[in-house]
């Protein structure tokens, strides 16, 4: 969801993990799969949760959390993200340094080895039906089938680990502001992107959204807000906020 719309100048929702219904929907990794929304802007997304029954809460004002030193990017990419930083802060925006780049990264590492052995787990059969006609699928499938039982509970370990330091880091800055990809748009249709800025947070539950930057006439580039699991409702608003002050309302 989140790549996709940074990559197209969208707003691209990933609520709480299970709080939309995944039947009907073919199983890739138990743990992390998501359904998400798209729209063209943050206050459209307002408009959408509430007409689908959720609750959006009024905006507060929050504490935002950037990473500090910040996750490795494109330059183009760290550009914007200093850009928009300096943007809230001119606007009254409080913000608070967080030093969470070394723990995402390991998380990047463990989702891995988390979603390779459950989508193995998953897909086996149709592996067996299909072998290397599923393409990269049938890749993943061999190599998550390769990871011990022991391994993927040592993933589940950290996993769970982490969700409870975030959950104390949420106190203290609510929603966190961090790069919805890498940088632009890979060239060509082989690849959805660098998946390192999105999968901390597909593992940690948490709610999270892409939301466009301003970036002239260069490609679309989105800035990734997250909240604790749970916290949609004020993540939508902070969203809808931040479009409203790096677009000058």
């Amino acid at each position: 969801m989140l790549r996709p719309a940074s990559f197209c100048g969208v707003t691209g929702f990933k609520p709480t993990y299970g709080l939309l219904p995944f039947e009907g929907v073919l199983e890739y990794s138990k743990s992390c799969d998501t359904l998400g929304l798209f729209t063209h802007t943050p206050e459209d997304m307002l408009l959408l949760w509430e007409a689908m029954g959720f609750p959006a809460r009024e905006e507060t004002n929050v504490t935002f959390g950037v990473p500090d030193p910040l996750p490795e990017m494109d330059a183009v990419m760290k550009k914007a993200i200093d850009n928009a930083v300096a943007g809230l802060k001119t606007a009254g925006v409080t913000t608070q340094p967080i030093n969470i780049s070394p723990l995402l990264s390991k998380l990047v590492k463990v989702h891995q080895t988390v979603s390779d052995y459950e989508g193995a787990h998953a897909n086996e059969e149709r592996y067996k039906q299909y072998g290397d006609r599923l393409g990269a699928l049938a890749e993943m499938v061999r190599h998550g089938l390769s990871i011990s039982p022991s391994e993927y509970s040592e993933a589940l370990h950290f996993v769970s680990d982490s969700r409870s330091r975030f959950v104390e880091m949420y106190q203290a800055t609510p929603v966190m502001l961090v790069p919805a990809a890498p940088g632009p748009a890979p060239a060509g249709l082989s690849s959805t992107g660098d998946s390192r800025m999105n999968s901390p947070w597909t593992e940690l539950h948490s709610a999270a959204i892409s939301i466009p930057m301003p970036v002239g006439n260069s490609l679309p580039l989105g800035l990734q807000l997250t909240a604790a699991p749970g916290d949609d409702a004020r993540l939508l608003r902070a969203a809808a906020k931040v479009y409203r002050i790096l677009n000058k309302g």
